[in-house]
């Protein structure tokens, strides 16, 4: 787990909700994509290599 105060986070557009506040945000690097629940920043965050998360995100579109 990094918690890396220099990455850019933003909410992911895959993330809908009625629920505003129900999202998840991710941040790009070169060598990872960082993911983490918008309600609660100091909880775990994943990371995932580009590959696995563009594989991830066209199975769940």
């Amino acid at each position: 787990m990094i918690h890396d105060p220099e990455l850019d986070w933003f909410k992911s557009s895959y993330s809908d909700s009625s629920d505003g506040n129900d999202c998840v945000e991710v941040a790009n690097t070169s060598a990872a994509v960082h993911v983490r629940d918008s309600k609660d920043t100091r909880l775990p965050q994943l990371a995932f290599t580009p590959k696995a998360w563009s594989e991830f995100v066209g199975y769940t579109s």
